[in-house]
């Protein structure tokens, strides 16, 4: 057996990051950027309002109440008529351009005024620039943005369509191949024969793959087949950027896929140290020439056991196709965690990776308790969990005490 840490490392030094494409900003959320975003813009373009009231000379209400006389009515989206002289006002709605001469806002909740004589009575006093939004306030040109390397999140490309920025070149999101091996596998809803079991694993990969960042491609069942799977596989390799197949990679008589992937792909099969998720196949295949010259696709190959296949993705591959497409860190950071119960295990030279419900407590630490059943094939059981606690080589953790856990989702709630 191999340690976890080594088959991460065998897995991250074997592929490398996608080359950059350019998207419109549209087509970029969550894509990590190859290039650095300098605006020739300056956000706002204008100085503008920050609230609903009236534009003032500061100096007209240095001493309140004051009365001044309504010049000008100016909306968002307007542009100023007059401008703002000794002992004026004007109008003005969140977002409009600022009019010329005057220098803050009073906000129109400490304002009384009189549509019919054109005046105002403002009741506060204000600073020079308050309630002002400057030109270049938000950004100015020449600015950094953004960088090689940030991902763009919603806000991220709001910002680059409010500098004119619509087109990027980013790493691109990965397609990603998912497919299920088994004669015994059945996802067509009819009644179950004897040795038939409802396909699952397919199911949940092509969700964790879409977590991911990656979009995720069916390719079905594929049956204990070798020339149906190597048509598929090699179908998979010259349409897509990845593939993660589920079954056949233990130590069976009849694992088809081992047996495939061991002559037509360049193959590392390893044992690793943890429980779940021992067995796991690790390789690339050449995609046809026509699709590209000399381009080879990873193959993440994971055990046919759900819960061992949920484990092995998180650890081994998620990590790969997170590094391809340029996103860092590429593993999960483990937090520390308070054991609400005793999460016990036996010495057996592997890590055990416990299935656990996450919450945020008020005592500012983060809480787990185990789900009920943990075997490799309870699916159902482990459907809750939200993280998985880390167990090293040993006798497990007392209730109380502290543990390293691995999120497997980016929110936690509160208990």
């Amino acid at each position: 057996m191999i340690e976890l840490a080594s088959a991460q490392e065998k897995v991250l030094l074997a592929v490398q990051q996608a080359s950059p494409v350019v998207l419109p900003i549209q087509e970029a959320y969550g894509l990590v950027l190859a290039e650095n975003i300098v605006s020739r813009e300056e956000v706002p373009h204008f100085a503008n309002s920050a609230v609903d009231g009236f534009a003032v000379r500061a100096q007209d209400v240095a001493n309140t109440p004051a009365t001044l006389r309504v010049v000008d009515e100016i909306a968002a989206g307007g542009i100023p008529n007059v401008a703002v002289g000794p002992g004026e006002a004007s109008r003005i709605m969140t977002g409009a351009p600022m009019p010329n001469g005057a220098d803050a806002v009073v906000m129109v909740e400490d304002s009384t005024e009189d549509t019919t004589r054109h005046e105002v009575v403002l009741h506060a006093s204000v600073q020079t620039g308050q309630a002002v939004r400057p030109r270049g306030d938000d950004v100015h040109i020449g600015d950094v943005v953004f960088r090689v390397g940030d991902v763009l999140h919603p806000a991220a490309v709001g910002v680059l369509a409010s500098i004119n920025v619509y087109r990027v070149s980013v790493t691109p999101r990965l397609r990603v191949a998912v497919l299920s091996t088994g004669d015994e596998l059945v996802d067509d809803g009819t009644p179950l024969a004897l040795g038939q079991i409802r396909e699952s694993n397919r199911t949940m990969l092509m969700g964790l793959v879409t977590q991911a960042g990656c979009e995720a491609v069916d390719y079905g069942i594929v049956r204990d087949n070798e020339q149906a799977l190597e048509e598929t596989l090699r179908t998979a390799a010259s349409e897509c950027d990845a593939i993660v197949t589920s079954g056949g990679v233990s130590m069976g008589a009849y694992d088809v896929v081992k047996a495939l992937l061991g002559r037509i792909a360049h193959m590392t099969w390893m044992q690793i140290a943890i429980k779940p998720a021992k067995p796991f196949a690790f390789g690339m295949l050449d995609a046809p020439r026509e699709s590209a010259p000399n381009r080879q696709v990873p193959i993440f190959g994971l055990p046919g056991n759900p819960v061992s296949s949920l484990v092995s993705f998180e650890l081994l591959a998620r990590p790969a196709l997170r590094k391809m497409m340029g996103k860092t860190p590429a593993l999960r950071a483990p937090l520390l965690a308070v054991a609400d119960s005793s999460l016990p295990r036996k010495t057996d030279g592997k890590v055990h990776f416990q299935r656990v419900v996450a919450k945020s407590h008020s005592d500012g630490h983060i809480h787990v308790a185990p789900v009920s059943q943990q075997g490799s094939h309870q699916l159902a059981a482990s459907a809750l969990a939200n993280a998985v606690a880390v167990l090293p080589d040993g006798n497990g953790v007392a209730a109380g005490g502290e543990v390293r856990v691995l999120l497997l989702s980016d929110l936690v709630e509160e208990a």
